[in-house]
């Protein structure tokens, strides 16, 4: 481009690369072979314009200034003194010569403090000092940082560059030290503060260009960079790319931004933004930018001046928002006029004071306390704690216990006699603990979902929430959980990291919150979520498997998954056509027709039984449907098994032994007659063959003919394998306990003893685990499997040498008893290096202590649970 410029100029081609080599290119680095090679690539490009023997004679070469530590000592500094003299050592030029100390950590964010460094440095060349070698080897380490100085001086008419990423965590000390001192406002990662040095670095109405992270736009981390960048810089074009602009770059690690920044404010001026982050792949993105090239559809083009993104507070680069949006934020209330958005606690050590609800006894948990003082007078010891959770809208994800026993007493005093912690514990708010709330997840989806919390429940720093009166919570919950709110907490943070100060910045029209119609819509809308949540074993409020409901019964498992099927269809387009409604009334109330539509797309109507949220729209209709009715299925099985151990009964709703220790006789006290009796002692074998009357199988076929009758037995039982693609047997063998762990969180509540290569395997429920549970397994089950191995080994051996057999005949016996002799070592070793041990210890468990801590006291006696130990699993 430049030797374009210079020839429509005149100027003789001969000529061009040498004037663009000394008078146009200019580069800074900190690696010296990053600096070989860019200029190598700049006299590649000067030989082939000129050829070869006219490149050898030129004289120019390309300016890469290769950043070098540099360092005086103090005594030194009198020579230095020597070498510029008197009148040009000033206070200035002793402070530059210091930065340059650091000049391969700090880089080209290094802001020297000499006013005109060209000019010392043409004094400081000029000097001669003949042969005094000390001073000749002082004045080339002068030269050397007033030329690193000069380069960095503010003299540029543009400024290109590609900058580091690194966050403030990434930095070494002194960098990081530097990056607080130096750049206050951008110190959060490099990007930023090369965008505030590049800035810098360029003359007035010269122009800086970058491609960079996106987040510099929108977090409120850089806020302050944001405001100080519009007040002294002005936006001409920016190609916001997002997510995979860059095939090399897989998936969605990095999201980025293009821009071309002109130093100088002008506020009215309207930048040129072309919209590129629908695209998912570099092509597509390319072809999007040549499409807007050739016709600026306001679809991707947009134009907006920098006086806008004041009106939105945290001033992001929300340069598509419409005008009226503009003046939506800039007119109305804000959400925090009438509510106030609180964070929560932060434990510092959730794996010391959090459990998933299921781990810890019943007995100890305290649901439903309306404050602090109740739930510390109940005794009680486990509270619920909104900590966030998936993308999820209206009700749900409760998922945790929180121990605040005796009113937070472990964990108040956890933070206060550690140092470590304070810094980032807080226990805060504590007026608002186990108030009604709205709730919402700090990160983790890209449509901000809000979510209704009666009271009893303590909330966390990532389960951010509000706490208005109840009469206006429904409402203001069918706002926040509207198109309209998403929309004003996209153009605020697009980043999908919903900060409580995004949401107490919402426009507020106190019209919109007395809407006796949303309200009724909302009101519906969790309902319809809150039964959907607690149709499953995940919720603490699970009463029976929706399959075994009376509305959904009928006479085979086929004919009710059907009726259940339609019944789910039926509350999906329900709560489809209600959000819709409720979209319609706050897009009417903020005059935002032009901008949104009511519609909501199915994937979005975020109950459990709905296939397009709970799997997504990668899969097609039909692949979504086989799934949901395996995994409906899956469920089944997963009750049958709760009702084996008497977690459930088929009898009473909800959970029956849920408390440690418990045995049968206490499910007997409170259901005399079952109709369906859990295991007595606690271990159910799953195994390849019927060896024992108890195994897992036979008690499932007797749960399948005890819940859908014996007539229809053989029909139902065929159309679960159907479903699971595999026979009852296998599944339990293969699939079950996988399927446990993840449905559980790897938290399993069911435990599997297993040999080391499966042979025997059997499950126990830790609810009900006691001291002697191991020698129940090893007595009763382990040696009795063995023995019942031996007789089978004798069997085929006898086959093996039996005359009247077939030749085929013998061999096989003989093939099988090879493998039946392996699984007796297999068993026999287990039992005397694992099995035998632990039964002899009594191993004591406490639930208090959650499954990450019990689990592995079993060692190699139970099957591996994958990132159980990891810190972070």
């Amino acid at each position: 481009l430049l030797y374009a410029i210079y020839e429509e100029e005149g100027y003789d081609a001969t000529e061009i690369p040498a004037l663009i080599l000394t008078h146009n290119l200019t580069g800074v680095e900190i690696d010296d072979r990053a600096g070989a090679l860019a200029a190598f690539a700049l006299a590649m490009k000067a030989a082939a314009k000129l050829g070869r023997r006219r490149f050898l004679r030129m004289e120019a070469k390309p300016d890469i200034c290769v950043l070098q530590n540099v360092a005086f000592t103090d005594a030194e500094m009198q020579d230095v003194v020597a070498v510029v003299g008197k009148d040009l050592f000033t206070d200035e030029l002793r402070e530059t010569l210091g930065q340059f100390e650091q000049a391969k950590n700090f880089g080209s964010l290094i802001v020297p403090k000499l006013r005109d460094p060209a000019e010392t440095l043409r004094v400081v060349e000029a000097r001669d000092f003949g042969g005094d070698l000390l001073l000749n080897e002082v004045q080339e380490r002068v030269v050397a940082v007033l030329r690193m100085a000069e380069a960095l001086s503010p003299k540029y008419h543009v400024v290109v560059a590609n900058p580091p990423y690194m966050g403030g965590k990434g930095m070494n000390g002194k960098l990081g030290d530097f990056a607080k001192a130096k750049f206050p406002d951008s110190k959060s990662d490099l990007f930023a503060m090369f965008m505030e040095r590049a800035l810098a670095l360029t003359l007035p109405t010269g122009m800086t260009a970058m491609i960079n992270m996106q987040s510099w736009m929108f977090l409120s981390s850089f806020e302050k960079l944001r405001g100080k960048i519009l007040l002294n810089g002005t936006f001409l074009t920016m190609a916001h790319l997002g997510e995979r602009a860059f095939d090399s770059i897989g998936g969605a690690v990095v999201s980025t931004t293009a821009f071309v920044l002109r130093a100088g404010s002008d506020a009215n001026h309207k930048g040129e933004y072309i919209r590129l982050i629908d695209g998912r792949s570099e092509a597509e993105k390319s072809t999007r930018l040549l499409q807007a090239a050739k016709d600026p559809s306001p679809d991707l083009i947009h134009r907006a001046s920098s006086e806008k993104y004041f009106t939105v507070p945290g001033s992001p680069i929300t340069y598509w928002l419409s005008d009226e949006t503009f003046e939506l934020f800039r007119e109305s209330e804000k959400l925090v006029d009438i509510f106030k958005p609180k964070v929560g606690l932060n434990t510092t050590d959730n794996g010391q004071f959090l459990r998933l609800w299921h781990e810890v006894s019943q007995s100890k948990a305290g649901y439903g306390y309306s404050n602090s003082e109740e739930a510390k007078n109940s005794g009680f010891k486990w509270f619920p704690y909104n900590k966030g959770g998936s993308y999820r809208r209206w009700y749900g994800n409760f998922d945790y216990f929180l121990n605040w026993g005796n009113d937070g007493c472990d964990i108040k005093s956890a933070i206060a006699n550690d140092p470590a912690k304070q810094a980032g514990g807080r226990v805060v708010n504590e007026d608002c603990y186990f108030r009604p709330s709205l709730s919402w997840s700090l990160a983790g989806a890209k449509t901000f979902s809000v979510r209704y919390s009666p009271k009893g429940a303590v909330f966390d720093v990532g389960g951010s929430s509000i706490f208005p009166d109840e009469d206006k919570a429904i409402c203001l919950s069918a706002y926040l959980c509207s198109s309209v709110s998403n929309y004003f907490m996209a153009a605020m943070n697009p980043t999908f990291n919903f900060q409580a100060g995004n949401v107490a910045a919402l426009p507020i029209l106190p019209e919109a919150l007395s809407s006796t119609d949303a309200a009724s819509k909302a009101r519906g809308l969790i309902e319809a979520h809150k039964s959907d949540w607690d149709a499953y074993e995940s919720s603490w409020d699970f009463s029976t498997l929706p399959l075994l409901q009376p509305d959904q019964r009928a006479e085979t498992l086929e004919e009710t998954y059907t009726t259940l099927r339609t019944h789910w269809q039926g509350m999906t387009d329900e709560m489809q056509r209600l959000e819709e409604e409720n979209n319609r009334i706050f897009i009417d109330a903020y005059g935002l027709q032009d901008e949104l539509t009511p519609e909501v797309p199915l994937n979005e109507i975020t109950l459990t039984c709905n296939p397009a949220y709970r799997y997504g729209i990668k899969n097609d209709v039909e692949a979504n449907e086989t799934r949901l009715r395996a995994d409906t299925m899956a469920e089944f099985l997963s009750y049958a098994v709760g009702c084996m151990f008497g977690r459930y009964s088929l009898d009473a709703p909800g959970l029956i032994l849920a408390n440690q220790g418990e045995t049968l006789a206490d499910y007997l006290a409170r259901i005399p007659e079952p109709s369906f009796m859990p295991d007595e002692d606690n271990v159910i074998p799953v195994l390849d063959a019927d060896w024992f009357p108890d195994d897992i199988t036979d008690r499932f076929r007797l749960f399948l003919r005890t819940t859908f009758g014996e007539a229809h037995f053989r029909e139902n039982l065929r159309y679960i394998e159907e479903a699971l693609g595999k026979d009852i047997r296998k599944y339990f063998t293969k699939d079950f306990y996988a399927s446990h762990v993840q449905r559980y969180k790897k938290r399993p509540i069911y435990w599997m003893f297993s040999s080391p290569k499966g042979t025997f395997n059997a499950l126990i429920y830790m609810h009900r685990y006691r001291g002697d549970t191991v020698s129940v397994l090893l007595n009763d089950y382990l040696r009795e499997f063995i023995s019942k191995l031996e007789g089978e080994r004798a069997r085929l051996d006898k086959l093996s040498d039996d005359a009247t057999a077939t030749q085929g005949q013998r061999t096989k016996a003989i093939k099988e008893a090879g493998v039946v002799a392996k699984q007796i070592d297999e068993l026999n070793a287990w039992e005397r290096d694992v099995i035998f041990p632990l039964a002899q210890q009594k191993i004591e468990i406490d639930l208090d202590d959650g499954v990450k801590a019990n689990y592995p006291m079993f060692g190699a006696a139970l099957k591996k649970i994958a990132g159980l130990e990891a810190k972070n699993d």
